[in-house]
């Protein structure tokens, strides 16, 4: 006991020093030179895409990596009505909206059945999600075309919501369970003794708490819907249905990229899901981990 007690009192006092973290880590000069070069890795090309937003066509030619020497603050305005960014934005809100709730609907209620009841052949369920999500996408293309194709859901943001809900909702599945699994079942025998059924249970009880889980499975799901580029370009060919990521096909003529306006329209496409990511982060990262654990 007193050798605990010294101990924690050396590492109290180490802490208070400024040699040691309160969660255990120590500040050393290579902890700081690996943070900085991380940050410089994320962070560097975020500031060139910045940089070559305002420039002129000559001057991003001539001067591609360096801080410009004008600004050219027009290339936002006519990146946003050449590529339709308006109409775009509102395409993916409608998108990431609607993918986000359909995926917390059929991924919460998968995942409560596969943490909670008595499913036949569960791990072998669990199993079968893990395999889909490792297949690519790119197999599903041709079939689900001509399906589409057929019951008329090509070349309508419905028919692409559907898609992102099914292509997402095996992994939200497999996250949110590890979060469920996580809740006491003293729970679940208190609310039935209470007089709650199933579904009850479930919506009231069960997934309230797992809401961190929701939280992470939202904001993955979101950004995947919003950065998604192949569904949209192939089931859409109509260009007021198209989202803003396939904004950058308006800047192309011929052989040649209109390269600041693709800049300036990177610009506009990234500040939505910096500000979201930038509001979320705490709750994310929290939720990431508080999964990783209860798995």
């Amino acid at each position: 006991m007193t050798t605990l007690a010294e101990a924690a009192r050396r590492r109290r006092a180490e802490a208070k020093a400024g040699d040691v973290r309160p969660g255990g880590l120590r500040r050393t000069p290579v902890a700081y030179v690996v943070l900085i070069a991380l940050a410089l890795y994320a962070g560097l090309p975020v500031l060139v895409l910045l940089f070559n937003s305002v420039k002129s066509r000559l001057e991003l030619g001539q001067n591609p990596l360096g801080f410009p020497q004008s600004f050219e603050w027009s290339n936002f305005s006519t990146a946003w009505e050449q590529g339709h960014l308006g109409q775009g934005l509102i395409n993916s809100a409608i998108l990431v909206t609607s993918t986000i709730l359909g995926v917390w609907v059929c991924a919460g209620m998968a995942a409560y059945a596969l943490a909670r009841l008595d499913v036949p052949l569960r791990g072998g369920i669990a199993t079968y999600l893990f395999l889909v999500i490792s297949l690519p996408v790119q197999l599903f293309l041709v079939p689900l075309f001509f399906l589409w194709s057929q019951v008329g859901l090509v070349n309508t943001l419905p028919g692409l919501i559907i898609i992102y809900i099914a292509t997402n909702t095996p992994f939200a599945t497999l996250l949110l369970r590890t979060f469920i699994v996580g809740i006491p079942r003293e729970l679940d025998e208190a609310a039935r003794i209470d007089g709650a059924n199933e579904w009850q249970t479930a919506t009231r009880v069960i997934l309230p708490l797992a809401r961190p889980g929701l939280l992470t499975v939202g904001l993955v799901v979101g950004l995947a819907t919003y950065n998604e580029l192949l569904f949209a370009v192939t089931f859409i060919s109509d260009p007021s249905k198209l989202p803003i990521a396939t904004a950058y096909l308006s800047f192309s003529q011929g052989h040649t990229q209109q390269f600041e306006l693709l800049n300036a329209a990177g610009v506009i496409m990234i500040v939505p899901v910096i500000v979201l990511f930038l509001f979320m982060q705490r709750r994310f990262i929290s939720g990431l981990a508080t999964g990783g654990i209860k798995g």
